[in-house]
């Protein structure tokens, strides 16, 4: 397993998202902590979560819970794992999202997620997203307290512009580590804030790393099929999967990535975990360059 820096923290260059194993169609219990195993016994040691990853209302941090219960049955050293969470964002159980920023809210959110997790502080504590509703100040200030506090040992933030990356830097400081943004072969509009995270030492986690490959053959010569196309084609010459391709590609685009990739299955991690072993020509990048959309 490569690996990269979150902060002062080493963590292996692909994470887990465990989103799948929370939210609607996831898989029993056993099934999820399966895959949560068969990441760690594939070196995995980070682990994105959310408070908000449930189905039902009145479920709020089943996926905080579930890693908890998987780390603490696990046979191994859990010692070296970054489990790095987010508040911001609620599911009312009606198939929706919410957004609530308020530094009140966070402070809480943050102090209910480090007691689901059985932890005195969180690794990696990270802002859902931008409450429109709420001075983006305001919000990342009350990380800012949390940093103080000792509530949480680094932030991140989340679904962010360029703009919002600046302000909450000069708010956080150093204890600003990370930035997720949705980043994949299909979905590139986060390149400026890839760009900016790996200019100012901040890790940089792309959430759905492997949106459009599943999509490719719906889509026009010049969109994800042409992508998707690419990375097939050099996956089937490797005797690799399209998903180790993509997620070797991204991990080309800066020192700054970690992929995220999400998993409900204990094959799904353990074959993206492979990702990090595959060296990809400078032939083949350009070749999947020039199929990238935009």
């Amino acid at each position: 397993m490569q690996h990269r820096t979150i902060g002062d923290t080493t963590v292996s260059a692909i994470g887990l998202g465990a989103m799948p194993l929370s939210i609607e169609h996831r898989p029993d219990e056993g099934r999820a902590i399966a895959t949560l195993h068969a990441a760690l016994d594939a070196g995995v040691t980070l682990i994105d979560t959310a408070d908000s990853y449930h189905w039902h209302a009145g479920e709020a941090g089943h996926n905080e819970l579930l890693i908890a219960r998987a780390l603490a049955r696990y046979g191994g050293d859990t010692s070296g794992v970054l489990i790095a969470t987010k508040g911001g964002r609620g599911r009312p159980g009606d198939g929706s999202w919410t957004v609530t920023g308020t530094p009140e809210h966070l402070k809480r959110a943050a102090e209910a997620s480090a007691k689901r997790l059985g932890v005195d502080a969180i690794g990696l504590y990270q802002l859902h997203k931008p409450d429109p509703a709420v001075p983006w100040s305001e919000s990342v200030g009350a990380l800012r307290e949390l940093l103080d506090a000792g509530t949480i040992r680094a932030a991140g933030i989340s679904n962010v512009t360029v703009t919002q990356i600046h302000e909450a830097h000069s708010i956080l400081g150093d204890g600003l580590v990370s930035v997720q943004n949705q980043y994949s072969p299909a979905v590139r509009d986060s390149e400026p804030q890839l760009h900016l995270s790996t200019e100012l030492g901040l890790a940089f986690l792309p959430w759905s790393p492997l949106g459009g490959l599943s999509r490719s053959s719906l889509d026009g010569p010049s969109g994800p099929a042409s992508a998707g196309t690419a990375y097939h084609r050099i996956a089937a010459e490797r005797g690799v999967s399209p998903q180790q391709v993509a997620l070797a590609w991204l991990l080309t685009r800066s020192p700054a990535v970690i992929p995220v990739p999400g998993a409900s299955r204990p094959a799904s991690i353990t074959d993206s975990a492979r990702a990090a072993r595959l060296e990809l020509s400078e032939a083949e990048l350009t070749q999947l360059d020039h199929q990238l959309p935009g």
